[in-house]
């Protein structure tokens, strides 16, 4: 079987399951996880016989793909923020709108420094100490709810000089970030933590930012959901119980009122349809300014607060 051949009799049948689009897409990149060739080189090599290993590994990724499972997990990589990442069942599948979270936390800091460099020159020092650690010094960042490791990794190669932290509940999910800092030659600091238990959670230090991307979809929305996400990717990262939806974001806004410096932000991403009840319960705890950002669907999808105004 050459590649071309392998190529059509994959796509043909993943036009069952996909619109021809995504089929395509899928069986592109099936392709090139076998031969090692880029889609350009697929095309120049098309009558290349496919070899026996690689005919084996598209008959275990064709039978796994026509289960419905997602190929991030099918080939174990998914992409984030330009960035190749280690994923399997145990994490999420990292997501374009995280993405966005993390572009908006980095742009929140340019802006900083851009404000305090102009602040500068208009004021003392001593009026700046408040502000100046935000953007020339060390920052400290928590994340909460690691999976794989795609928002604290981004956020180090970002912003290179920053200390950052960021626990899971799961011992699984923590060795998959692990593995996906070394992939990606960074250092974050990876801890076991039920962030939930209060009295655990109080024991840390002081942070200059805090970021999660927490499960918030209560579980009525199963039904709504597709077969690939619900059958595969873990449920504990994912669903909250309908009677107490916004349970990690009453968590994470009282972890900050004692735990976030008082010049700092917390990021979160929302469920679109909750996020005027996640602004209200920070209003609620004291934060003074919050803000809600739309993603790039114009859904309401980001939180930033703060306390001060």
């Amino acid at each position: 079987m050459i590649i071309h051949e392998a190529r059509q009799q994959l796509l043909f049948q993943l036009y069952h399951i996909y619109d021809n689009r995504e089929a395509a897409s899928i069986a592109d990149l099936v392709m090139e996880n076998i031969t090692g060739w880029k889609k350009i080189d697929l095309i120049i090599n098309k009558n290349v016989p496919l070899s026996l290993p690689q005919k084996e590994l598209l008959k275990k990724y064709t039978g796994e793909l026509l289960m419905r499972k997602p190929i991030q997990y099918v080939l174990h990589e998914a992409w984030f923020c330009g960035m190749k990442f280690f994923v399997d069942e145990n994490v999420l599948i990292p997501r374009p709108e995280t993405e966005e979270l993390v572009e908006w936390i980095v742009e929140e800091l340019k802006s900083n420094a851009q404000e305090t460099r102009k602040r500068e020159q208009e004021k003392s020092d001593k009026a700046l100490q408040n502000i100046a650690h935000l953007t020339s010094g060390i920052l400290d960042v928590f994340e909460i709810g690691c999976g794989s490791g795609c928002i604290p990794i981004s956020l180090k190669k970002k912003i290179s000089s920053a200390n950052i932290f960021s626990c899971d509940v799961s011992e699984d999910a923590l060795s998959v970030a692990r593995k996906n800092a070394v992939i990606n030659n960074v250092d974050v600091h990876f801890f076991q933590l039920d962030f939930l238990a209060e009295n655990e959670r109080n024991k840390l230090q002081q942070f200059d930012i805090i970021v999660s991307n927490p499960p918030y979809i209560p579980l009525h929305d199963k039904q709504t959901m597709h077969a690939n996400v619900l059958n595969f990717e873990p449920h504990i990262a994912l669903f909250v119980d309908d009677n107490n939806p916004l349970i990690f974001y009453n968590a994470i806004a009282d972890f900050a009122i004692n735990k976030l410096k008082i010049d700092g932000y917390v990021f979160a991403e929302i469920h679109e349809n909750l996020a005027a009840n996640v602004k209200e319960l920070f209003l609620n705890k004291g934060f003074k300014n919050v803000v809600i950002k739309k993603d790039m669907q114009g859904k309401d999808r980001m939180l930033k607060a703060t306390m001060l105004l």
